[in-house]
């Protein structure tokens, strides 16, 4: 049996990461086709600060708490769960509620922790991997061969995207802020641009032009990056740090036959998010396992340290994934 309350951090107004507090809530009660998680570790993510600062709100139905990927123990079954049996360890896709000691999710959106990974690796894998697959490969078409522009490489989601590159069989570039970063995505087999002191667009031009571009900049990135596609070149726009507006000239898109596109993952319906589940366990999973595509980890925080790993997040220091320990493994 679990606990009627449990620890959670709670977004007492939007702000800055002190609006954070641990407080007391309810263990939540898994409905129809959910499960019910103790959690271990959670993942932090981009999304969760902006929902933090009153600009990224959960939707309708989901809780209020922050975070959108755990890893833990299955202990609890809604009606109609079929797929899985109490006491099984899954990381999951959670619409909300990861930074708590409980929370629950619809069962398909859960998976089966990778063989040979350990729950704190499992934790950074649900929003990164369904984020990563469902935008470079279902939406932009990725294949061996071509050329792949990666912003923003060292984040948990450039990671993940240039070792999907990689094992895809595409020349993965990435762009990085410092040399230290340029190196760390140099190590995972992409070739390295410090967006500081180089042209990205020159540099990758000169190569042929990149066939798919994942971006989470916007702003200024938004016209280098249709100057800087190949003919039929796809560009995939998952966030806009630099915002979303922007001065474009249409005719380059024409003229080279582009295709802009781009998604946000939490709002999609549950069908939708048990679609990418169903490919990412039968088609990242196996890679995750051999090795060929790693969890790269930047820090881990007790849950009580919430403020300081966003603080983490927010400095942009940070090269790969950031977890919140909850529960040992």
């Amino acid at each position: 049996m679990f606990p009627d309350a449990m620890n959670a951090v709670e977004i007492t107004a939007p702000g800055d990461a002190d609006v954070l507090q641990m407080v007391r809530r309810p263990v939540p009660v898994p409905r129809h086709d959910e499960i019910l998680i103790k959690i271990a570790y959670a993942g932090v993510n981009r999304p969760d600060v902006l929902q933090r600062k009153g600009s990224y709100a959960p939707p309708p139905d989901a809780s209020d708490l922050p975070g959108l990927e755990a890893s833990g123990e299955i202990v609890g079954l809604g009606a109609g769960v079929t797929r899985w049996r109490k006491g099984e360890l899954v990381c999951a896709l959670l619409p909300g509620g990861g930074y708590a000691e409980y929370a629950v999710c619809h069962a398909d959106h859960a998976l089966r922790i990778p063989r040979g990974l350990s729950l704190k690796e499992g934790a950074c894998l649900p929003e990164t991997s369904f984020t990563v697959w469902s935008n470079v490969v279902q939406r932009g078409g990725l294949k061996g061969g071509e050329r792949f522009l990666v912003h923003g490489g060292t984040s948990g989601i450039g990671m993940m995207a240039i070792q999907i590159g990689q094992a895809l069989g595409a020349r993965v570039f990435a762009t990085a802020g410092s040399d230290q970063k340029c190196q760390a995505v140099a190590d995972l087999g992409a070739t390295a641009i410090n967006y500081r002191n180089e042209d990205f667009v020159k540099r990758v031009a000169a190569a042929g032009g990149a066939d798919l571009i994942l971006d989470m900049v916007g702003g200024s990135y938004i016209p280098r990056n249709i100057r800087c596609l190949s003919l039929d070149g796809r560009l995939v726009m998952i966030a806009f740090l630099e915002g979303p507006k922007v001065e474009l000239n249409f005719a380059h898109i024409m003229t080279k036959r582009l295709t802009v596109t781009g998604s946000t993952l939490r709002p999609q319906s549950d069908t939708a998010k048990a679609e990418i589940a169903d490919a990412v366990r039968k088609q990242l999973w196996p890679l995750i396992s051999s090795g060929a595509v790693k969890v790269v980890m930047d820090s881990e925080f007790a849950l009580k340290d919430v403020a300081e790993a966003h603080r983490r997040m927010e400095s942009s220091e940070h090269i790969g994934k950031i977890v919140l320990k909850v529960a040992g493994d």
